[in-house]
């Protein structure tokens, strides 16, 4: 088993996407969606810019991962593909990507990695594709504006902030054990505790 941290620079409900019963990571971080496992961890910190520097965004442990091409077929995920009229919760899906039967290219769909006309963004297309790979979980605790603090023997190890400084993110831990213990006990009331930090309302959520 093994940790991944990193700071979550946008929090818009799209990646992680924590609706309809699921917390997925299918766009960015490409270096965490290709090497996290089952049964790892994987959670987001807050960031100074956001204002939540210290405080814990969402928190999953991968039980399932699957490619692209599945993700977009499986009847489990057809919700969390991108409705760009709809609420704030549909337009934030993060159900995207499958490839064209024939030249094997990548489709696109109008969502937030797009362009402001719904085309497709190739310079995110490239980003997102460099792992083709969707993280899956339904023991996860999203929590959003509503993120806590995170304590102080987590927060720091021997005088040194974990979390300062991830520029893509971070994987081990000095005393592990700690930090896994931390996340069992949030995510003993799995699902969504707060509304994405950067939506403008407090559309309904989906739990």
């Amino acid at each position: 088993m093994r940790l991944y941290a990193y700071t979550v620079t946008t929090d818009s409900g799209f990646a992680p996407n924590p609706f309809h019963g699921y917390c997925t990571l299918a766009t960015c971080k490409s270096g965490i969606r290709k090497r996290a496992d089952i049964g790892d961890w994987v959670f987001g910190v807050g960031s100074v810019d956001m204002a939540q520097y210290g405080k814990l965004i969402f928190a999953m442990r991968v039980e399932e991962a699957m490619w692209f091409d599945d993700y977009w077929a499986d009847p489990r995920f057809q919700l969390k593909k991108p409705n760009p009229n709809g609420t704030e919760e549909s337009r934030c899906g993060d159900n995207i990507y499958h490839r064209f039967p024939d030249s094997g290219d990548w489709v696109q769909a109008p969502g937030y990695h797009s362009l402001d006309n719904g085309c497709p963004d190739p310079l995110n297309v490239e980003k997102d594709t460099k792992s083709p790979r969707v993280l899956i979980s339904q023991h996860f605790a999203y929590f959003g504006r509503n993120a806590p603090d995170i304590p102080d023997h987590i927060m720091s190890h021997d005088e040194v902030d974990r979390f300062k400084g991830i520029r893509n993110y971070r994987c081990n831990f000095p005393q592990e054990r700690h930090i896994v213990e931390w996340l069992q006990d949030l995510t003993r009331s799995p699902g969504i505790h707060g509304t994405p930090t950067h939506w403008k309302s407090a559309d309904k959520l989906s739990c």
